[in-house]
């Protein structure tokens, strides 16, 4: 009976975490709700690589807990959890405190995995955070200034080489990020920016290998050799070593080293190791959860994201896929909170995005029509904006988002720095306003099929934000 006074705790404030807790708020949860989190700023993770390029801002994709949760019914607190006790229904965190529950929420995340290879942790960048992302972008533009003061060519070349580990899509989209970025920063300063190297060390001969963007495999390697610099492959190449500005890999059964003065790991996350330590069943980490997303032994506990594995309806650890499990579980904390059952969770696909360099990307429409080049870029952006957590953060970032786009202001780059044409990028913007124009004609003729057929990309949502209907 104690227990039914705790609060709700939310361990996590990722897209899982996050969502969890700002949903619980909508719905007038009565019980108190605390969102634990270690850092103070919520990273909006598809959309790092505009942080790093300038395309979008820090206010914009990583704002504070403190502002996105203004108004809300949650309590932040910052702190790092340290043990988690199931049967007690206590947590511990690193500051000494320790805070019971009466339900609790795990979505801790995923942390960067090196796989045990020496030096990759010392020297090798991650880039999993808007911290990170701010990182990479003041140690780029430092290797630029030393590049362009020095005479030593060869020392020239280490600086203006950046090897990026993995190429998974977080590898790709960050390397067609850099390839048109680093050129126009370069060039800015008075170098050759063909002096520039980009290079992808991958352990196996294909890109996306077992990822769910997959079948975009030939769109992406196109996009890779059309940058502003073309990017460079490294396949079957096992790194072995990262050394201070050096990649030792194997292949071909002989040891290689590239050199190079920025080193990016993106090669994998792996669950919070604390996840290890509990008595429940895991899969490599993640916990084996209902199909309500539940701990069987534990039915107070729900687990979601990076955190949790359904066998029988597995699902990608992608954004999307933790945003509607934050509804759902918030969904089901009220269905037992009115002794209700709680109801299994249904994912629904939005269709697969990347970015694949400044102003462009693919948007993979019901895995069947790719929308590429700049139309998909902002198909991509104005889908991933929708699900920025708060809607009048949303609203004022959207609408910064759509009037830089159609007036190109704040933009960190011109078309003619990309080696756009005034004509291809006319009739680019063209298209983009057709694509646009086009769901808010369907809205207007067919309000209710819009809606049912168009949700999943997140369009409906974007455009009630920014025009409302007419009722």
């Amino acid at each position: 009976m104690q227990q039914a006074s705790h609060p709700t705790v939310i361990l996590g404030g990722g897209f899982a975490g996050l969502f969890t807790a700002l949903h619980l708020s909508q719905q007038n949860y009565s019980r108190p709700i605390i969102l634990i989190e270690q850092r103070d700023r919520f990273s909006f993770k598809p959309l790092l690589y505009e942080l790093l390029s300038g395309e979008l801002h820090s206010e914009q994709v990583y704002p504070r807990y403190k502002e996105l949760l203004a108004g809300s019914s949650v309590t932040f607190v910052q702190d790092t959890v340290e043990s988690v006790d199931l049967d007690q229904r206590r947590v511990g965190l690193v500051s000494g405190k320790l805070v019971n529950y009466s339900n609790l929420v795990l979505a801790l995340g995923g942390k960067t995995t090196y796989f045990n290879t020496p030096g990759a942790a010392e020297y090798a960048v991650p880039f999993t955070s808007g911290e990170q992302a701010i990182a990479l972008r003041k140690h780029l533009r430092h290797r630029l200034h030393q590049a362009i003061q020095t005479s030593d060519s060869a020392q020239r070349r280490l600086l203006l080489t950046v090897a990026i580990i993995g190429a998974g899509p977080a590898g790709i989209e960050l390397a067609c990020t850099l390839a048109d970025l680093l050129p126009i920063w370069y060039d800015e300063l008075g170098g050759d920016a063909n002096e520039i190297r980009v290079v992808l060390v991958n352990r196996s001969q294909e890109i996306l290998k077992g990822d769910v963007n997959s079948h975009l495999r030939c769109t992406a390697q196109r996009a890779l050799k059309r940058r502003v610099i073309p990017v460079d492959f490294l396949f079957n190449a096992a790194v072995t070593q990262i050394q201070a500005q050096a990649v030792e890999y194997q292949q071909n059964e002989q040891t290689k080293v590239l050199q190079a003065g920025t080193i990016v790991w993106t090669a994998g996350t792996a669950p919070n190791p604390l996840l290890m330590e509990l008595p429940v069943p895991h899969n490599r980490g993640r916990l084996l959860v209902t199909p309500t997303l539940q701990l069987a032994d534990f039915p107070e506990v729900f687990a979601a994201g990076d955190c949790a594995a359904n066998q029988d309806n597995p699902q990608p650890p992608t954004a999307q896929v933790a945003y509607q499990q934050g509804k759902a579980i918030a969904h089901n904390l009220q269905c037992l909170q009115e002794h209700k059952p709680t109801i299994p969770v249904q994912i629904q696909m939005r269709g697969t995005l990347m970015k694949l360099g400044l102003n462009e990307g693919v948007a993979n429409l019901f895995n069947k029509v790719q929308i590429q080049g700049q139309p998909g870029h902002l198909i991509r952006e104005a889908t991933y904006l929708q699900l920025l957590p708060n809607s009048a953060h949303n609203r004022k970032v959207t609408t910064e988002w759509l009037t830089d786009e159609l007036f190109q202001r704040h933009r960190p780059f011109s078309h003619m720095q990309l080696g756009q044409t005034p004509w291809l990028y006319g009739m680019a913007t063209i298209a983009a306003g057709l694509i646009i124009a086009t769901p808010l004609v369907l809205r207007a003729a067919q309000p209710t099929q819009f809606q049912q057929n168009f949700s999943w990309t997140g369009i409906p949502t974007l455009l009630n934000q920014l025009a409302p209907s007419a009722k």
